[in-house]
C-alpha cells in the first residue's frame, strides 16, 4: 500500500513539475500530456470517490481516503496553473521587450551619484539634426574670413613687454644726483663740502669704559624731543640707518624701501635745507655703514644685488660688488681698515669681498647650511669670528676656514622657535649676543668664550609682531653702554624700550609706530611711521632725534 501511494504521489508531482518547467522556459507549447492525465485522474476520482477506487488508476486503488484527497488537491492545483496560460503570456511579453529595447550603449568609466547610490550613467543620446534645419550663425570676424568667404591673412602677434617695476641701475659708478635739490645749486655744493670736511676730523675720545648705572639712567630720563629734530628724509619706509662718527656735527643716513639713501645734517638751519635724497639702488637698502677707516665713505647694500660706496669727496657712488643673480641682505667689515667685507645673501650663501681687488666680483662664494641669512655681524675684538642670523638658527663661523665650498659653523644656536630677525655681538667686547625672534622674545647669550656652545643667559618677553607692512624690529646694543639693549615695541602706545642684559626694564620712550631704532654716540635716533591726517595712510616717514643723552 505504501509503495502504491508513493508511486501515485510521484506521478502527480512529476506532472505538476512539468507544468512549472514549461512556464519557466518560456515555450509556446503546453503540457498536454500532463493536462490529460490530470483530467483523467480528476474524473476518475470524482466518479469513484464513494467506492474508494479510481478508474484508469488501478495502482491507486489501495490508497486511504486521506491520500486520495491529497492527490486530488495536487491534481486540481496543476489544472489551475495550466488554465492560467503563463507560458503563453511570458512569450508575448518577451516579444514586446525585444521590439522596444534600444541598441546597447557603452557605459561611462566614471560613476555618478544618484540619490544615495553610485551608478554608471549612460551617455545622453544626442537628438538627430533635421536635414533642412539651419545651424547657429557664427561671426565671420571670429572665423577670420571676409564677407566673400576668403580667409584673411594671419596678423603677426607682437610680444607684450612687461615693464619692470624696479629696473636695475646701470653698472659702474653713479654720480651723486640729488632727488630733491638742484645739482648746480650752491646749497648742494655746500652740503657735499660739509660732509667731506667733517669726515676728515677724527674722534679723539677713545674711552671705552662704561658709565655708572645711576648716571646712565639719569641721562635716559633727561631725553627730550622737539619739532626741529623731526623730518621726513625718504619717500618710503626706512630699512636701515647709520650715524656719522663725527662729534662736530650730527649727520645721519637712512636707507629706504625704494632704494633711496637720505642724508640729513641736523645742525643746518632751516632743517629743510639740510636734507638731500639720492637714488643709488633700485630696491630696498637693507644695510648702511660708514667706513671705520674713512668716514667720508658710506657703504650701502641693497636687495638688487649691488653694494656701493658713496664718496662725498668725489660726489660719486662707486660699485664695490655686483651680482644680479642674487639678492643681498646684510654685510659687515672683516678688517678694521674696511678693506674686506663679508656679505650675506637671502638664499643662504655668503660672499667674501676685497675692495682692493679691481672689478666688482667677489673673492669667494661660500654656501652655508642656512636657507636664509638676514644679518651678518663681525666680532669687535676677534674679527675672525662672525655671526649670521638665519630663518630659525643662528651660526657662528670662523673666517679663516672660508676656503671650503660648504663650511660648517663653529656654534649653532637652536633655541629659537620662530623666524629670527637679527643677531649682534656687543659693540665693545663682544662678550654678549642679542637676538630678536618673532616669538616675542629677546635672547641674550654669553659669548665671552667661543667654543662648541655658548650658554643662554636671559630671555626677555617683548612685543615684536610688526605685521606685514612695518619693518621688523632688530634689538641693538648701546655703543656707549654695551650691557644695555634698545629695541622698538608694538605695545600701545608705540614705543622704544631699553633693557639691561639681565632682563631688567629701564626706560620707555613713547613714540608713533617705530620701524627700527639706533643708538648713536650722543643721540638716540629712530625711524617711525606717521599717519597722514587726511587719508590715514601710513606714508609719512620721519626721523626722531632725542638729544642730551
Amino acid at each position: 500500500m505504501e509503495a502504491t501511494s508513493s508511486k501515485a504521489e510521484s506521478t502527480l508531482q512529476k506532472s505538476s513539475l512539468d507544468v512549472h518547467a514549461e512556464s519557466n522556459k518560456w515555450q509556446y507549447k503546453s503540457t498536454s500530456d500532463t493536462v490529460i492525465l490530470s483530467a483523467d485522474t480528476e474524473s476518475s476520482q470524482d466518479g469513484d470517490s464513494d467506492e474508494g477506487t479510481t478508474p484508469g488508476m488501478d495502482d491507486f486503488s489501495g490508497l486511504s481516503p486521506y491520500e486520495k484527497k491529497r492527490l486530488k488537491n495536487i491534481s486540481e492545483n496543476a489544472n489551475f496553473f495550466a488554465s492560467l496560460q503563463l507560458s503563453e503570456s511570458a512569450a508575448r511579453l518577451r516579444e514586446m521587450i525585444k521590439k522596444r529595447q534600444p541598441p546597447e550603449s557603452k557605459r561611462l568609466d566614471k560613476m555618478a551619484r544618484v540619490g544615495c547610490c553610485w551608478v554608471f550613467p549612460f551617455p545622453r543620446k544626442k537628438p538627430k539634426k533635421k536635414e533642412n534645419e539651419t545651424g547657429c550663425r557664427r561671426s565671420m570676424r571670429l572665423l577670420k574670413v571676409d564677407p566673400s568667404g576668403v580667409s584673411l591673412p594671419a596678423t603677426p602677434t607682437q610680444p607684450i613687454l612687461v615693464a619692470d617695476e624696479n629696473p636695475l641701475l646701470p653698472p659702474g659708478p653713479l654720480e651723486m644726483t640729488s632727488e630733491n635739490r638742484d645739482d648746480n645749486s650752491e646749497l648742494f655744493k655746500g652740503f657735499l663740502q660739509t660732509w667731506a670736511e667733517v669726515s676728515k676730523t677724527r674722534s679723539k675720545n677713545t674711552e671705552k669704559e662704561l658709565s655708572s648705572i645711576k648716571s646712565y639712567k639719569a641721562n635716559l630720563n633727561g631725553m627730550i624731543i622737539s619739532e626741529d629734530t623731526v623730518y621726513k628724509v625718504t619717500k618710503g619706509p626706512i630699512f636701515s640707518m647709520a650715524l656719522h662718527p663725527s662729534e662736530i656735527r650730527t649727520l645721519v643716513a637712512a636707507g629706504a624701501r625704494s632704494g633711496q639713501v637720505g642724508l640729513w645734517d641736523l645742525t643746518h638751519q632751516p632743517k629743510e635745507d639740510g636734507v638731500h635724497i639720492f637714488q643709488p639702488h633700485s630696491q630696498p637698502v637693507s644695510c648702511l655703514y660708514f667706513s671705520p677707516a674713512n668716514p667720508a665713505h658710506l657703504l650701502s647694500l641693497s636687495y638688487d644685488g649691488t653694494l656701493r660706496c658713496g664718496d662725498f669727496s668725489r660726489a660719486v657712488f662707486e660699485e664695490v660688488y655686483r651680482d644680479e643673480r642674487s639678492s643681498f641682505s646684510s654685510f659687515d667689515f672683516l678688517a678694521e681698515d674696511a678693506s674686506t667685507l663679508i656679505v650675506g645673501h637671502w638664499d643662504g650663501s655668503m660672499s667674501l669681498v676685497d675692495r682692493r681687488t679691481p672689478g666688482t666680483s667677489c673673492e669667494k662664494l661660500i654656501n652655508s647650511s642656512l636657507s636664509k641669512i638676514r644679518t651678518v655681524h663681525v666680532h669687535p675684538v676677534h674679527r675672525q669670528y662672525f655671526i649670521t642670523a638665519g630663518l630659525r638658527d643662528i651660526h657662528i663661523y670662523d673666517a679663516r676656514f672660508l676656503n671650503r665650498s660648504r663650511i660648517k659653523p663653529l656654534i649653532s644656536l637652536t633655541e629659537h622657535t620662530k623666524s629670527i630677525a637679527s643677531a649682534y655681538f656687543s659693540p665693545l667686547t663682544g662678550n654678549r649676543v642679542v637676538t630678536t625672534c618673532a616669538d616675542c622674545k629677546l635672547r641674550i647669550f654669553d659669548s665671552s668664550c667661543i667654543s662648541s656652545k655658548i650658554p643662554l643667559l636671559t630671555t626677555i618677553r617683548h612685543n615684536t609682531i610688526t605685521g606685514r607692512w612695518l619693518t621688523r624690529f632688530q634689538a641693538v646694543w648701546d655703543p656707549k653702554q654695551e650691557d644695555c639693549i634698545i629695541v622698538g615695541s608694538m605695545a600701545h602706545p608705540r614705543r622704544v624700550e631699553i633693557f639691561h642684559e639681565r632682563g631688567k626694564f629701564w626706560l620707555r620712550l613713547s613714540i608713533p609706530a617705530v620701524d627700527l631704532a639706533h643708538l648713536g654716540i650722543r643721540h638716540l635716533f629712530a625711524g617711525w611711521l606717521c599717519e597722514h591726517p587726511l587719508n590715514k595712510q601710513p606714508q609719512c616717514l620721519y626721523w626722531e632725534m632725542i638729544p642730551d643723552l
